[in-house]
């Protein structure tokens, strides 16, 4: 179900955390990857961390600005030949501050990266998937555990990863006509370096500050990696994969 020999996948943010842990798991299953991130050195430290670097294709991106994203689907089905999965995983967040402190440009920032970059790569990778034979493929979106559930002061982050989940819907039902799948996973604390800091506390609903349990972030790899290798009259619409002590479960 893993083997991924001869399929093409996109990833974004592939330069860190979820993002290189599930190229990496796709690369070494046999997929060729695109790797996509503002960052060209921490791009290519991903690719060099494969088993087969050379089906990598590190490519610096933007997924906010719409010319960026053609050019890096035009990259990829220039190397590869097609797009089989686009994993939209590129995420930002605000400065953890009052809902009324929140500057409007760390608004629109988070709005543009989480929400507008994932809806201008689905549009991308719907026009090559529509036009390529065989037809079709599937899109992951990472919607998170705060597309459920808020964490205190993450206004921005938790309305687009609500958002995520509309987009996730709409996607699906838009896309069976042309066989493209889409499903959304939902992560809770995977162990990276966004999450170091709750093992020395972060803030709670209730206002005090405690430490959550973290995952390994190879926990994540291996479920994206079992629903992109799906046949495709299957598909997981939505996952939660969480640390399993980490207050979520009754939070609040």
């Amino acid at each position: 179900m893993h083997d991924g020999t001869g399929k093409v996948a996109i990833v974004t943010g592939a330069g860190t955390g979820i993002g290189r842990a599930v190229a990496l798991a796709l690369l070494n299953h046999g997929w060729s990857v695109g790797l996509a991130g503002r960052r060209a050195e921490l791009l290519e430290e991903t690719a060099g961390q494969a088993d087969a670097p050379g089906r990598a294709l590190p490519f610096v991106t933007d997924v906010a600005d719409a010319d960026s994203v053609a050019r890096l689907f035009e990259a990829v089905t220039a190397r590869f030949g097609r797009l089989d999965l686009l994993f939209n995983n590129a995420g930002t967040g605000a400065p953890p501050v009052p809902l009324e402190d929140l500057p409007l440009e760390a608004w629109k920032r988070v709005v543009d990266v989480n929400l507008t970059g994932a809806f201008l790569c689905t549009q991308a990778a719907f026009r090559v998937m529509k036009a390529q034979e065989p037809r079709g493929g599937r899109i992951i979106n990472n919607g998170s555990i705060s597309a459920h559930a808020p964490r205190p002061r993450s206004a921005a982050y938790t309305a687009t990863k609500h958002a995520i989940t509309g987009l996730t819907r709409s996607t699906a039902l838009d896309g069976r006509a042309y066989g493209i799948a889409c499903g959304q996973i939902d992560i809770g604390n995977a162990g990276t370096e966004m999450t170091r800091a709750m093992a020395k506390g972060v803030m709670q609903a209730d206002g005090s500050i405690a430490p959550e349990p973290v995952m390994d972030v190879q926990a994540v790899a291996d479920a994206v990696l079992y629903m992109a290798g799906l046949p495709p009259e299957a598909n997981v619409q939505f996952m939660t994969v969480m640390a399993t002590k980490m207050p979520f479960i009754g939070r609040g």
